[in-house]
Order: C-alpha cells, then sequence, then structure tokens
C-alpha cells in the first residue's frame, strides 16, 4: 500500500513536471492523480499482457505518467478560474 501511495506521487509529481505551465495543484491532488493515473496504466499493460495491474511495469509507468498528464488538462479545465486582483 504504501509503495502504491509513493509510485502515484512519483507518477504525479512526474506528470506534473513534463506538463508545460503552471498547476495549481496542492499535493494531495497530485498524489491523486498519479493513483488514477498508475490503476489507468496498470491496467492498460495487464489488458495487454504485459504485467499485472499491482506490478507497474515500464509500458504501465508510461502509460500512467501519459494518463496523469492528460488527468491534470482534465482537472485544469473543470477547475474554477480564480481572477487575478492583481490586474485590475
Amino acid at each position: 500500500m504504501i509503495g502504491f501511495i509513493v509510485a502515484g506521487l512519483v507518477i504525479g509529481a512526474l506528470a506534473r513536471l513534463l506538463k508545460p505551465g503552471k498547476q495549481n495543484l496542492g499535493l494531495l491532488a497530485t498524489l491523486g492523480l498519479g493513483l488514477v493515473g498508475s490503476i489507468i496504466g496498470g491496467s492498460v499493460a495487464a489488458a495487454i499482457g504485459t504485467g499485472d495491474i499491482w506490478e507497474l511495469d515500464m509500458l504501465g509507468f508510461i502509460v500512467a505518467v501519459v494518463a496523469a498528464i492528460a488527468l491534470i488538462g482534465v482537472a485544469e479545465a473543470i477547475a474554477p478560474k480564480r481572477k487575478d486582483l492583481a490586474h485590475r
């Protein structure tokens, strides 16, 4: 379980580093998106027969990071926009 949480943080952090621009996401949001990305990556790896959902292999890791990047984009799109009061 701890390994799953650590993998989620690593995948979420890597996705945030690879996605251009500034993301307004906290640590828990990064963890959540990384965990969902790792589940997606593990599922894809299991579906094509290269690994198990709970044992993330290289292909599953890559898919997990790509899925987390896509999830960050979705989270940014649905999050309410903050108004910048300094430019009024």
